[in-house]
């Protein structure tokens, strides 16, 4: 079992930045790859990024590269997603998501097998 807390969501104007951490608990956090999604209201959740165990490979929605980081800190167990150059279409509930294949870079939400509550993020324009 793989238990997933999302923090760091919240109200911030376009063009401002916000930081997600995503706190991981039960297996080993350096065991499986990480994925950031998001759900805007009437919406289906989409990908935003994903990161394999290591850290090493990364990947992003077209609609985030070049404005959003994701990284991880495997001694800490936690997985970050850096967002710069927010816009009010950014406007989702953010959701971090554990892939048991550590090697994964995984864009689909049937591929992760854990994930947290979701955390809030409000762009306003």
């Amino acid at each position: 079992q793989v238990q997933l807390v999302e923090s760091g969501g919240g109200l911030v104007q376009a063009g401002g930045s916000l930081r997600l951490s995503c706190a991981a608990s039960g297996r080993t956090f350096s065991r499986y790859a990480m994925g950031w999604f998001r759900q805007a209201p009437g919406k289906e959740r989409e990908f935003v990024a994903a990161v394999t165990w290591s850290g090493r490979n990364t990947y992003y929605a077209d609609s985030v590269k070049g404005r959003f980081t994701i990284s991880r800190d495997n001694g800490k167990s936690t997985v970050y997603l850096q967002m710069n150059s927010l816009k009010p279409e950014d406007t989702a509930v953010y959701y971090c998501a554990a892939d048991l294949n550590m090697y994964s870079i995984a864009t689909i939400v049937e591929e992760y097998d854990y994930w947290g509550q979701g955390t809030q993020v409000t762009v306003s324009s």
